[in-house]
């Protein structure tokens, strides 16, 4: 008898179609969700998602939080931080581009895909390094899913996101590595030109992988 064929998963990174209407409508992969009390971060190796840390203080994510498939912030996404800065010697991380999704539905954990609507950004700068957080609406959500653009979001869901981001890596004393910033809060126009930004990038590195 013939040894029996085990179905592939996809890598999350480089295996999944983000859609052909992206970035308007895309498939993101969620790493963490509001309720983790560790950071789950994917291995690029192997596409398993794996405990980068534990959660070190009482701060934790507002939204489910991710990647978008198939993207990456290298030159096209530093340079693009750079011109709506106005600051030289931007460069992208060299990570997938991060997303965070609103929903009203309590999701219980990670490693899944979801099909959101980008609305809008954070443009962050860590020390030198474009670290773009897009802010998408689940599809069809009861809630969110109406929303258009970023400027139609709470406030205070938009603070939570800045405070989460710019103090996530501080510690008690206020100290952190390197210097966070978030210079902008964007549209949804900047954030499909970020994301389609990042698909160049993606595709200057690794071409048509997966």
């Amino acid at each position: 008898m013939g040894a029996m064929s085990v179905p592939h998963r996809a890598h999350p990174w480089h295996g999944v179609d983000v859609g052909p209407d992206a970035p308007r409508v895309l498939t993101a992969y969620i790493e963490i969700v509001p309720t983790d009390a560790v950071k789950y971060e994917l291995d690029k190796d192997s596409g398993i998602l794996k405990i980068d840390r534990p959660q070190q203080f009482s701060n934790v994510c507002p939204t489910l939080y991710g990647f978008v498939p198939r993207s990456l912030c290298a030159e096209e996404v530093g340079r693009f931080c750079a011109e709506r800065t106005g600051r030289s010697g931007i460069v992208g991380d060299g990570d997938p581009m991060d997303i965070c999704v609103l929903t009203e539905r309590p999701i219980t954990h990670g490693d899944i895909l979801v099909r959101v609507r980008p609305i809008g950004g954070l443009r962050m700068i860590d020390g030198d390094e474009a670290d773009d957080k897009i802010v998408a609406v689940m599809e069809d959500d009861a809630v969110f899913g109406r929303l258009e653009d970023i400027a139609d979001c709470p406030v205070a869901m938009v603070d939570r996101l800045r405070h989460y981001f710019l103090t996530y890596k501080q510690a008690p004393d206020g100290t952190q590595r390197r210097r966070v910033e978030i210079t902008h809060v964007y549209g949804k126009g900047d954030a499909h030109e970020a994301i389609g930004r990042s698909f160049l990038d993606y595709q200057k590195r690794f071409g048509d992988a997966g």
